[in-house]
């Protein structure tokens, strides 16, 4: 990727034209999501964009140009409530002061990429039980201080357009992505285009539940959850739990199931519980593809492996999809945000 910059200096006054972006729509705009979501058009290439990926521990930011080159990159740690959202403003603010004033007038748009149940049309943060708000009215709080439009969306459903679209699932129509770490979730696209909820919430896989007769119960209140079995805090506890090993993470657990036998147990029933999880998905949708993503991705091959063979094992009457690593990690999301704000919408 290429570092040299432009020189042409784009004033503010005519991004309008280029960027054909507003902020999210009023507050009281009614009806479902999926009814009221609007596109804006995508960036030219000599524009430059912000992108915000907000975590339940820290929160990462960049600013890129077209080629994915980074100017300017920082992170802060996550408070708790609303809190969250004015250091979502000094981080962007910390960001925007690095670059040159010939950089700062073409940066043209933002995106602010938020973990929990998110409304992007009336621009609110819904709920999120890992930072603690709850009907944040987020407007045009961010607009108006960075001086640019600002896209808000869900974590995931960037993360996962994002390895579709331009990682692991490029060139695919029919592609599953798992993002896999304290929790479980993802999205589904069919037929090249990316499925939403009518409210616009992504694919809640980790509640799916798959040990009904003699599970845990979930934080969502139901029984045997995928998560219950398969995140990464449970293969930790499931662990501890067989050895009084308590310290061990679940990349550590990965890491010992070809000497310790009960390492090998846990990984195996958290993989048997993830492929249970998917298999209606399958039949129903026929994905050629399942990408993984987040912390347990980390796992590599000890993960995917054992996940397509116990996938294909289980299927009669469709083919399995294969099982991949995402291109883009642990960035995922913040390279989602960044291809959000220049793209305009998840297409």
């Amino acid at each position: 990727m290429g570092t040299q910059q432009r020189q042409t200096t784009v004033h503010r006054d005519d991004l309008a034209d280029r960027t054909g972006a507003t902020n999210s729509a009023a507050p009281d705009a009614p009806g479902p999501v999926a009814e009221q979501r609007q596109s804006v058009p995508a960036l030219t290439d000599d524009l430059l964009v912000l992108g915000l990926d907000v975590g339940g521990t820290t929160m990462k930011g960049e600013v890129t140009d077209a080629a994915g080159t980074v100017l300017a990159s920082g992170v802060l740690a996550t408070p708790q409530g609303e809190a969250a959202f004015e250091t979502m403003g000094v981080l962007g603010d910390q960001l925007l002061a690095e670059l040159t004033d010939e950089q700062r007038g073409r940066v043209a748009r933002a995106a602010v990429v938020l973990p929990g149940i998110v409304d992007p049309v009336r621009s609110i943060a819904v709920f999120s039980s890992n930072v603690g708000w709850r009907d944040v009215h987020i407007g045009d709080r961010f607009t108006g201080r960075w001086g640019m439009p600002v896209l808000i969306e869900h974590d995931v459903a960037v993360a996962g357009w994002a390895e579709w679209r331009f990682g692991a699932g490029r060139g695919h129509d029919d592609v599953c992505v798992l993002i896999l770490g304290t929790g479980i979730s993802g999205t589904l696209s069919v037929g090249g285009r990316l499925l939403r909820s009518g409210y616009g919430q992504t694919g809640e896989y980790g509640h799916i539940p798959v040990r009904h007769a003699d599970g845990l119960r979930c934080p969502c209140g139901n029984i045997g959850c995928v998560e219950t079995v398969a995140s990464g805090a449970s293969i930790a506890r499931a662990y501890a739990k067989r050895t009084g090993h308590e310290t061990a993470s679940a990349a550590d657990v990965f890491a010992r199931i070809n000497s310790d036998s009960d390492a090998k147990a846990v990984v195996g029933d958290a993989i048997s519980a993830l492929a249970d999880g998917l298999l209606g998905l399958i039949h129903a949708a026929c994905p050629e593809l399942i990408i993984l993503g987040g912390g347990l991705a980390g796992a590599g091959p000890a993960l995917t492996e054992p996940l397509h063979h116990t996938i294909a094992e289980r299927l009669r009457v469709v083919p399995a999809p294969r099982v991949v690593l995402g291109e883009f990690g642990a960035r995922a999301g913040l390279m989602g945000a960044a291809l959000f704000a220049r793209q305009g919408a998840l297409t």
